[in-house]
């Protein structure tokens, strides 16, 4: 069963009311537009879509198969009660579709276990209590914003749903609903940055929790400055394993850009090319092993078998792992840094560079406060190192001076793009494929 809702009361009970009915609940990201909805709906074979009658109205007739039925929300009744699932752990509970910005969105499926283990792990580590009330602002069809759902009612607290059209709408609930935590991705801490906030606001905040993206240290400075009673999450995560790693509070000021230790009920292990496990400060591919590992793709064998693959033997936890493609490394203290995608790094002149490091060196210095960092061909290089970033280029010049003394010349960006606004997908992360396939077209 489908849903295709805002952030209303019915689409908040919806995530855990499908799979206790015995049902695979398939949240569609209200977001997204007909053409996306079709093929969600097509590719998981939803015998139902629960929606409103005016996203209804915006689809056509061949977007939904005839074995399809629509449920219109406003003629649901929130009154049943259900019982307790008595469902195998194992079985299938969700599919979450990615935003797709890489192609065509892929379903990740996901069991009653993952569901449940995820929620209370978070709800472990971020120490959430029945005081807490947590504001959401995330998709609940984007794993982060579903997960804080469930850990959320896991640990007894409220939940306070909200649909955000500008960052002042999330000030201003804060101010309404006083929550105590706030989850988001880094674009959104940026543009909560730069408006302003009456610190009695500012200091309801108690949680701040982070991905979806790494934080640059000016990022972590400015919220430490801006939300001072606030204690700062860094994670790592991957659809396919939903939460992989979180950096204690404590940790924050001296380790700025750690990605932290695996949550409780994850294996996290640093693998070489050959499949042994990597040294401390050697590069390796993060792989994730344990009870939390998703189900592999939705009528996808070849593209499960690529990234759902055995665990190494030397492994704790058996079975299948995710194989994430991200390079990371371990220090002496056994915590990690995320260094890029392997997709995604640069090879420039024989070198490998991550373009995280550049977007961090590029943002340090307040020139713009968003970056995104490409490879794109250069007959002479491979690979030339392009970044598009938010502004209208006054301070280039200054950005330029500045890298070339902090950065080595292989590292030194060929050329900037200035943009008003850098483009986000439908969980509010930056769009780093549209940027990739405009700029190499």
């Amino acid at each position: 069963m489908a849903s295709w809702l805002p952030k209303t009361r019915f689409a908040c009970v919806l995530p855990m009311a499908a799979p206790r009915a015995g049902l695979v609940h398939v949240p569609i990201n209200p977001m997204l537009k007909r053409a996306q909805v079709a093929h969600i709906l097509a590719d998981s074979g939803a015998v139902a879509l629960v929606t409103q009658a005016g996203r209804s109205a915006t689809l056509e007739q061949d977007d939904i198969s005839e074995n399809c039925e629509v449920i219109l929300e406003e003629n649901v009744s929130l009154d049943a009660v259900l019982s307790a699932s008595n469902a195998d752990p194992d079985t299938l509970a969700a599919i979450l579709y990615t935003s797709g910005s890489t192609g065509r969105p892929k379903g990740v499926m996901l069991s009653h276990a993952n569901l449940w283990l995820g929620a209370i792990s978070v709800a472990q580590y971020l120490k959430l209590a029945p005081a807490d009330r947590v504001l959401g602002v995330l998709p609940l069809s984007f794993d982060y914003g579903q997960n804080q759902l469930f850990s959320t009612w896991a640990a007894g607290a409220s939940y306070v749903p909200l649909d955000y059209l500008v960052a002042k709408d999330v000030v201003k609930a804060v101010d309404r609903f006083a929550p105590t935590t706030l989850a988001g991705v880094p674009p959104l801490w940026v543009q909560l940055l730069e408006i302003e906030w009456p610190q009695s606001t500012a200091n309801n905040l108690k949680r701040l929790t982070n991905s979806g993206g790494a934080l640059t240290a000016p990022l972590v400075h400015g919220l430490r400055a801006r939300f001072p009673q606030a204690d700062l999450y860094p994670m790592y995560g991957l659809t396919e394993a939903f939460r992989s790693t979180y950096l204690s509070p404590e940790l924050v000021d001296v380790h700025p850009d750690s990605i932290g230790r695996a949550i409780p009920f994850a294996e996290i292990m640093v693998v070489r090319p050959d499949g042994s496990p990597a040294a401390a400060g050697e590069p390796g591919e993060l792989v994730h092993a344990g009870p939390l590992v998703a189900q592999g793709y939705w009528h996808d064998a070849q593209r499960t078998a690529e990234r759902f693959r055995p665990a190494p033997a030397w492994a704790q936890s058996g079975g299948l792992a995710v194989w994430s493609g991200d390079t990371v490394v371990r220090d002496e203290d056994g915590l990690l840094r995320f260094v890029g995608r392997e997709d995604e790094m640069i090879k420039s002149a024989g070198n490998r560079i991550s373009p995280t490091e550049i977007e961090e060196a590029v943002v340090a210095g307040g020139e713009t406060a968003e970056a995104v960092a490409l490879g794109v061909p250069d007959a002479r290089l491979g690979q030339a190192i392009v970044v598009v970033a938010r502004g209208d280029g006054t301070h280039e010049a200054a950005l330029r001076a500045r890298l070339r003394r902090d950065l080595p010349s292989f590292q030194q960006p060929t050329r900037y793009e200035w943009r008003a606004e850098l483009p986000r997908n439908a969980n509010g992360k930056l769009d780093r494929a549209a940027l990739k396939a405009e700029m190499t077209s």
